[in-house]
């Protein structure tokens, strides 16, 4: 259950009655009754087809998802982040991350002010910053040109942009490799150094504060490596950042000119729109870059203006909010098809899990149901390994498929289209118990399954800069919607803060500086443990 406030709705009184009719209705029987169900429940954007066909729904379901949608006003709380409204409350902040993929020359304002004065001239200095590595222009300490960018960042300075890059991976140049650098484990960052020409690497530290202790932990050793090789001088020519911190980075050594700035406005995981995104500009270029922005904008406009029955973002929005509330559904399994969307279920885990979830609403009630446990890999390895659970398992996943109807080899692709769309179907299907032939009757129990398990499907006509970024601002503006019926701030992520702060505590004890005193014995002990191989 929920708050009372939004389960005493009547639109929620009506999905709970309709959840109980749903639970009872098969699939198959729904395709049965309305051949042309598909074109009534599918809808293109753009490069995009959503199809949300095989799910347990019918007409009258969706009218009333998009009543409860609008009797929480998603509409207002739409308006309101568009207009810049401080919808992040716990933190006082605007949250305007659509801000950095408008391309027009329309004002966007926060606090009085238009933002885009600083976003174009923070794009300009972008562009012709990664114009001067990628000619050549701009070289190394030496004079040899940049061949190796190495990103290092943790969370939203590394998760988004790491995707993009390996999604785009077919954009960039053979004679300059990217690289993400996160974990504090030394090994990271030694096994992507190993080879390289320190006179031809060029490091982006990617951090807000530029205090954030992995990343300072690996920018440090970095920059021993480098200046173990090339001197202290040679730290202005290899190194950029991205940070409001400019006496810090200019103390780490980096020229302001190529430091770059972030906005309160723009957090963590939505920020691979902004100077974030600086390792996949390098990589790919600007233009490249660019047109990646125009997908999200074109998103962004159809999410702002399109009628609420016919918005992508809120259909896929209430449809999880379909099956987290009133089926009981714990998770979203996300299973793309493509090889260079491998890393979005590691993305929009953060995306979601972080935005949503939370424990209370806005007033700091509890609440018992949010957002799902967001996993998957790629499909087709996903078929030989945890689909037998979506299958067969006793709990109701839905499942988002997503693939590209082009690819560079046309039989590959058909192959990945095959299995994908099947999937979709069996899970819809299912396997009767008769319809199990030429098997013994006590083995037709383990070769059955009910079906009637939900899935969207994401067909790309291609995986190009501008659909990829139509797929993550999609998603983005669904995990906001939720927040907004679920009445929670999906833009704050106090819970991982306790961690952090206990294990800067933690650090003494461990480096014998002072004893673990006032720890549980488990904690101490831990410590203890990793004392004691320094001495033995």
């Amino acid at each position: 259950m929920t708050t009372p406030a939004l389960t005493s709705l009547p639109a929620w009184v009506a999905l709970t009655d309709e959840a109980r009719v749903m639970a009872d209705t098969p699939m198959r029987a729904l395709f049965a009754a309305a051949p042309e169900r598909f074109s009534a429940f599918s809808r293109r954007l753009g490069p995009l087809l959503v199809d949300y066909s095989k799910h347990r729904i019918t007409a009258t379901t969706l009218e009333l998802l998009i009543g409860l949608a609008k009797a929480r006003d998603v509409e207002g709380g739409r308006a309101a982040m568009f207009a810049g409204k401080h919808i992040n409350t716990t933190e006082d902040r605007a949250v305007f991350h659509v801000a950095m993929r408008n391309m027009s020359d329309r004002a966007m304002t926060v606090d009085g002010r238009d933002v885009m004065t600083d976003v174009r001239a923070t794009r300009k200095r972008l562009k012709d910053f990664s114009d001067a590595v990628r000619n050549g222009t701009r070289k190394g300490a030496t004079g040899k040109p940049i061949r190796h960018i190495v990103n290092i960042g943790i969370g939203g300075s590394h998760l988004g942009p790491m995707f993009v890059a390996d999604a785009l991976k077919d954009y960039q140049r053979d004679d300059l490799t990217v690289d993400f650098v996160s974990n504090p484990d030394r090994a990271q960052l030694d096994e992507v150094l190993k080879g390289k020409d320190p006179a031809e690497t060029l490091f982006t530290i990617s951090s807000k504060t530029f205090t954030t202790a992995e990343t300072t932990a690996n920018a440090n050793a970095a920059r021993a490596w480098l200046v173990n090789a090339l001197g202290d001088a040679a730290v202005r020519h290899h190194f950029a950042a991205v940070s409001v911190n400019l006496k810090a980075a200019g103390a780490f050594g980096i020229d302001a000119d190529v430091v770059f700035p972030m906005w309160d406005w723009v957090g963590g995981r939505y920020s691979v729109w902004s100077a974030i995104g600086l390792p996949v500009i390098l990589a790919c270029g600007y233009e490249v870059f660019e047109q990646f922005l125009k997908g999200a904008e074109e998103v962004d406009r159809h999410f702002e203006t399109a009628p609420l029955s016919e918005n992508l973002p809120v259909i896929m929005a209430m449809l999880g909010i379909w099956y987290a509330d009133f089926f009981d559904a714990p998770a979203l399994a996300v299973l793309p098809y493509d090889h260079r969307l491998k890393l979005l279920p590691a993305h929009l885990q953060q995306v979601d899990m972080e935005s949503n979830g939370k424990g209370v609403i806005l007033d700091g009630s509890p609440i018992a149901t949010t957002g799902p446990i967001v996993f998957g890999s790629g499909g087709s390895d996903s078929q030989h390994s945890f689909f037998q659970l979506l299958h067969q398992g006793p709990a109701l996943i839905p499942c988002d498929f997503l693939v590209a109807l082009k690819g560079a080899d046309k039989d590959s692709r058909e192959l990945l289209l095959a299995n994908a769309i099947a999937q979709t179907e069996a899970l819809m299907r299912g396997r009767t118990h008769s319809e199990v032939v030429g098997t013994p009757e006590p083995l037709k129990a383990h070769r059955s399954f009910p079906g009637n398990r939900p899935s969207t499907t994401l067909l790309l006509d291609a995986l190009t800069p501008h659909s990829l970024g139509m797929i993550i601002a999609l998603y983005e503006h669904k995990v906001f919607v939720q927040g907004l019926i679920w009445g929670i701030n999906s833009f704050d992520q106090w819970g991982v803060e306790l961690g952090k702060e206990l294990a800067t505590s933690l650090l003494p004890a461990l480096r014998g500086e002072k004893p673990a005193e006032g720890r549980d014995s488990s904690t101490a002990g831990l410590v203890a443990a990793y004392r004691a191989t320094l001495s033995g």
